[in-house]
């Protein structure tokens, strides 16, 4: 049986199971901000066995005054830092950002549906 996910507001659903196949789409391609607050911070970095002074050093990179997890660049595609794509999934999904846990929820998404569709093999249509 296929469990998919819904959410009020959202003229799509999505299908968590097409994950395994998509290798990374939404933590990988072009560059963007993965936003954090100071409870993820602490929450990531107490996941990760680091300081959060050692943890933001390292792992985050300052945009305005807002932190944002570093991406690195793999073969011409940005990544988010924490993006395994050896397993295909991440490394601190315990502790993810709700930036993370939401997608694909965004309000940028409600209008833009067919953009969606092209980074995310899940979403179906309602």
């Amino acid at each position: 049986m296929q469990f998919l996910i819904a959410e009020d507001g959202f003229d799509y659903v999505f299908d968590p199971s097409a994950c395994s196949t998509c290798q990374g789409k939404c933590c990988t391609g072009e560059s963007g901000y993965i936003f954090v607050n100071k409870q993820e911070i602490e929450n990531i970095a107490k996941l990760i066995d680091f300081e959060v002074e050692d943890f933001m050093r390292n792992y985050l990179i300052k945009v305005g005054y807002k932190y944002s997890i570093r991406e690195i660049n793999v073969q011409g595609s940005n990544e988010c830092i924490f993006y395994d794509s050896t397993s295909n999934g991440c490394i601190i999904y315990e502790a993810r950002p709700n930036q993370c846990r939401t997608f694909p929820f965004w309000d940028y998404y409600k209008t833009r549906v067919d953009e969606l569709k092209l980074e995310c093999p899940g979403i179906i249509d309602d």
